[in-house]
């Protein structure tokens, strides 16, 4: 009887594993910088570099191999996008404009994109590995 919740979390730690690191390592690297660069010119950019964005990407591929070289693809593909949107969500949710969503939803297109492409690379690359006996 006592196998049954850690059996549970087992069988979804492939999904919960993307998508909790996405959500800790979008506020690790983006989620503490709110401030937008002024120009001389009056115009405005940000809140974030180049390398926060960059270094969000590289990192969150440690989860996104760790979950598609053990043919959890989908879990790779799905959690990492959930995670994301919903980071996302959180972090620019305070725009009075609303135009917030549009980000949102690019996010979420964005990274379903880049993850079902890096997802089926990792997959196809260790497929062709040898297993370990």
């Amino acid at each position: 009887m006592g196998q049954g919740p850690l059996k549970s979390v087992l069988h979804r730690l492939p999904i919960l594993l993307p998508a909790g690191a996405s959500l800790a390592l979008w506020a690790a690297w983006l989620g503490w910088d709110q401030h937008r660069d002024v120009h001389p010119d009056g115009t405005t950019t940000g809140p974030y570099q180049a390398w926060q964005v960059i270094g969000l990407v590289l990192t969150l591929l440690v989860p996104l191999y760790w979950a598609a070289s053990r043919q959890h693809t989908a879990a790779a593909v799905f959690g990492t996008t959930a995670g994301l949107t919903v980071a996302a969500y959180y972090d620019w949710s305070d725009d009075a404009s609303g135009l917030f969503m549009v980000g949102v939803v690019l996010v979420m297109l964005g990274s379903l994109g880049a993850t079902a492409t890096a997802s089926a690379v990792i997959a196809f690359a260790r497929r062709d590995e040898p297993s370990p006996r």
